[in-house]
Protein backbone atom coordinates (compact mmCIF):
# COMPACT_ATOMS: atom_id res chain seq x y z
CA UNK A 1 0.00 0.00 0.00
CA UNK A 2 1.24 3.30 -0.54
CA UNK A 3 0.16 6.19 0.80
CA UNK A 4 0.47 9.80 -0.38
CA UNK A 5 0.31 12.59 2.22
CA UNK A 6 -0.50 16.28 0.94
CA UNK A 7 -0.92 19.39 3.20
CA UNK A 8 -3.46 21.82 1.88
CA UNK A 9 -3.00 24.72 -0.34
CA UNK A 10 -2.13 28.10 0.86
CA UNK A 11 -4.53 30.14 2.34
CA UNK A 12 -4.71 34.06 3.51
CA UNK A 13 -3.96 32.90 7.58
CA UNK A 14 -1.12 30.58 6.18
CA UNK A 15 0.18 33.93 4.29
CA UNK A 16 -0.42 36.38 7.35
CA UNK A 17 1.15 33.48 9.79
CA UNK A 18 -1.69 33.49 11.91
CA UNK A 19 -2.58 29.93 13.38
CA UNK A 20 -5.52 28.35 11.64
CA UNK A 21 -6.05 25.35 14.07
CA UNK A 22 -10.11 24.12 13.38
CA UNK A 23 -10.75 27.45 12.03
CA UNK A 24 -12.10 27.06 8.60
CA UNK A 25 -10.25 29.17 6.42
CA UNK A 26 -10.60 28.40 3.03
CA UNK A 27 -7.51 28.65 0.07
CA UNK A 28 -6.70 31.48 -1.08
CA UNK A 29 -5.60 32.59 -4.89
CA UNK A 30 -2.39 31.78 -4.54
CA UNK A 31 -3.39 28.10 -2.45
CA UNK A 32 -5.80 26.95 -5.56
CA UNK A 33 -2.75 27.41 -7.93
CA UNK A 34 -0.23 25.66 -6.11
CA UNK A 35 -2.71 22.87 -5.87
CA UNK A 36 -3.44 22.89 -9.86
CA UNK A 37 0.32 23.12 -10.14
CA UNK A 38 0.65 20.01 -7.94
CA UNK A 39 -1.90 18.49 -9.69
CA UNK A 40 -0.53 18.98 -12.89
CA UNK A 41 2.95 17.18 -10.96
CA UNK A 42 1.04 14.42 -9.66
CA UNK A 43 -0.96 13.90 -13.13
CA UNK A 44 0.58 10.20 -13.57
CA UNK A 45 0.01 8.67 -10.51
CA UNK A 46 -2.98 7.16 -9.91
CA UNK A 47 -4.74 6.77 -7.09
CA UNK A 48 -7.76 4.24 -5.71
CA UNK A 49 -9.26 6.50 -2.92
CA UNK A 50 -8.60 9.39 -1.17
CA UNK A 51 -8.88 10.84 2.46
CA UNK A 52 -9.17 14.12 3.63
CA UNK A 53 -9.36 16.37 6.84
CA UNK A 54 -13.35 18.07 6.69
CA UNK A 55 -12.21 21.40 6.89
CA UNK A 56 -12.65 23.59 3.35
CA UNK A 57 -9.24 24.20 2.71
CA UNK A 58 -8.11 20.81 2.92
CA UNK A 59 -11.36 19.12 0.74
CA UNK A 60 -10.96 21.89 -1.71
CA UNK A 61 -7.03 21.02 -2.27
CA UNK A 62 -8.73 16.79 -2.67
CA UNK A 63 -10.98 18.11 -5.44
CA UNK A 64 -8.61 19.97 -7.34
CA UNK A 65 -5.88 17.42 -6.91
CA UNK A 66 -8.27 14.78 -8.05
CA UNK A 67 -9.93 16.57 -11.28
CA UNK A 68 -11.28 14.91 -14.03
CA UNK A 69 -10.42 11.16 -11.71
CA UNK A 70 -13.09 9.14 -10.33
CA UNK A 71 -11.52 9.08 -7.26
CA UNK A 72 -13.57 8.64 -4.31
CA UNK A 73 -12.90 11.62 -1.35
CA UNK A 74 -13.49 10.22 2.12
CA UNK A 75 -13.54 12.53 4.67
CA UNK A 76 -11.83 11.94 8.41
CA UNK A 77 -11.88 14.09 10.97
CA UNK A 78 -9.03 12.71 12.45
CA UNK A 79 -7.10 14.30 10.02
CA UNK A 80 -8.68 17.89 11.02
CA UNK A 81 -5.35 20.28 12.07
CA UNK A 82 -4.71 20.44 15.75
CA UNK A 83 -6.44 22.79 17.59
CA UNK A 84 -5.15 25.75 19.32
CA UNK A 85 -8.15 26.58 21.04
CA UNK A 86 -8.23 30.39 21.85
CA UNK A 87 -5.05 31.13 20.35
CA UNK A 88 -6.56 30.10 16.98
CA UNK A 89 -6.00 33.62 14.60
CA UNK A 90 -2.75 34.87 16.64
CA UNK A 91 -0.20 35.74 15.08
CA UNK A 92 3.03 35.95 17.54
CA UNK A 93 2.90 35.25 21.54
CA UNK A 94 5.02 32.63 23.40
CA UNK A 95 3.21 29.67 23.34
CA UNK A 96 2.96 29.55 19.75
CA UNK A 97 6.88 30.17 19.50
CA UNK A 98 7.19 27.01 21.56
CA UNK A 99 4.96 25.32 19.65
CA UNK A 100 6.88 25.29 16.79
CA UNK A 101 10.37 25.70 18.27
CA UNK A 102 10.31 23.48 21.52
CA UNK A 103 7.52 21.01 20.87
CA UNK A 104 8.15 18.76 23.53
CA UNK A 105 7.67 21.45 26.01
CA UNK A 106 4.77 22.87 24.51
CA UNK A 107 1.61 23.35 26.80
CA UNK A 108 -1.54 23.36 24.84
CA UNK A 109 -3.63 26.73 25.80
CA UNK A 110 -7.50 26.59 27.12
CA UNK A 111 -9.93 24.57 25.02
CA UNK A 112 -6.54 23.38 22.86
CA UNK A 113 -5.59 19.79 21.82
CA UNK A 114 -2.09 18.51 22.85
CA UNK A 115 0.71 17.59 20.45
CA UNK A 116 0.57 13.49 22.19
CA UNK A 117 -3.27 13.67 21.37
CA UNK A 118 -2.60 14.73 17.84
CA UNK A 119 -0.02 11.81 17.46
CA UNK A 120 -2.72 9.41 19.15
CA UNK A 121 -5.09 10.14 16.59
CA UNK A 122 -3.47 10.40 13.29
CA UNK A 123 -1.69 6.56 14.97
CA UNK A 124 -5.09 5.44 15.11
CA UNK A 125 -5.61 6.61 11.17
CA UNK A 126 -2.85 5.01 10.23
CA UNK A 127 -3.47 1.58 12.03
CA UNK A 128 -7.19 1.95 10.21
CA UNK A 129 -5.56 1.52 6.82
CA UNK A 130 -2.89 -0.90 7.80
CA UNK A 131 -5.33 -2.85 8.80
CA UNK A 132 -7.73 -2.70 6.13
CA UNK A 133 -7.06 -5.85 3.86
CA UNK A 134 -8.66 -4.35 0.55
CA UNK A 135 -6.16 -1.81 0.77
CA UNK A 136 -3.25 -3.59 0.80
CA UNK A 137 -2.39 -2.92 -3.20
CA UNK A 138 -4.10 0.16 -3.56
CA UNK A 139 -2.82 3.87 -3.83
CA UNK A 140 -4.09 6.11 -1.54
CA UNK A 141 -3.75 9.76 -1.34
CA UNK A 142 -4.19 11.75 2.27
CA UNK A 143 -5.13 15.67 2.52
CA UNK A 144 -4.47 17.18 5.97
CA UNK A 145 -2.52 19.74 7.03
CA UNK A 146 0.80 20.86 8.44
CA UNK A 147 0.66 19.55 12.02
CA UNK A 148 -1.29 16.58 11.22
CA UNK A 149 0.96 15.65 8.30
CA UNK A 150 3.76 15.57 10.30
CA UNK A 151 2.29 13.61 13.62
CA UNK A 152 1.72 10.92 10.68
CA UNK A 153 5.12 11.29 10.04
CA UNK A 154 6.49 11.32 13.18
CA UNK A 155 4.32 8.18 13.89
CA UNK A 156 5.83 6.47 10.94
CA UNK A 157 9.40 7.42 11.99
CA UNK A 158 8.94 7.17 15.66
CA UNK A 159 10.00 10.73 16.38
CA UNK A 160 10.63 12.25 19.85
CA UNK A 161 8.29 15.11 20.64
CA UNK A 162 11.54 17.82 20.15
CA UNK A 163 11.91 16.24 16.50
CA UNK A 164 8.31 16.42 16.03
CA UNK A 165 8.42 18.89 13.28
CA UNK A 166 10.88 16.90 11.05
CA UNK A 167 13.35 19.67 10.43
CA UNK A 168 10.82 21.90 9.18
CA UNK A 169 6.86 22.96 8.64
CA UNK A 170 5.62 20.92 5.70
CA UNK A 171 5.40 23.53 2.66
CA UNK A 172 1.87 24.12 1.37
CA UNK A 173 0.73 20.98 -1.25
CA UNK A 174 3.99 19.21 0.52
CA UNK A 175 3.54 15.81 -0.56
CA UNK A 176 5.53 12.68 1.50
CA UNK A 177 4.99 9.18 0.05
CA UNK A 178 5.00 6.08 2.99
CA UNK A 179 4.91 2.70 2.41
CA UNK A 180 3.16 -0.20 3.95
CA UNK A 181 5.44 -3.37 3.38
CA UNK A 182 5.67 -6.29 5.62
CA UNK A 183 3.52 -4.98 8.60
CA UNK A 184 5.48 -1.80 8.89
CA UNK A 185 5.74 1.97 7.64
CA UNK A 186 8.32 3.59 5.99
CA UNK A 187 9.04 6.51 4.25
CA UNK A 188 9.77 6.17 0.67
CA UNK A 189 10.39 10.58 0.30
CA UNK A 190 9.58 13.65 1.90
CA UNK A 191 8.48 17.14 1.13
CA UNK A 192 8.41 16.75 -2.30
CA UNK A 193 6.84 19.93 -3.97
CA UNK A 194 5.35 20.17 -7.75
CA UNK A 195 6.12 24.23 -7.82
CA UNK A 196 8.06 26.65 -8.09
CA UNK A 197 8.22 28.66 -4.89
CA UNK A 198 8.26 32.01 -6.09
CA UNK A 199 4.31 30.95 -7.64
Amino acid sequence: MKVYIVRHGETDWNSEKRLQGRQDVPLNKKGREVAEKTACGIRNISFDAAFSSPLSRAKETAQILLEGRNTPICLDDRLLEISFGVMEGERKDPVIDCFFHSPEKYEPPKDAESIPHLLERTKAFLDDLASNSKLRDKSLLVITHGAASRALLANVKKLPLKDFWNGSVPKNCGMTLLEWKDGQYSTVWEDRIFYKEEL
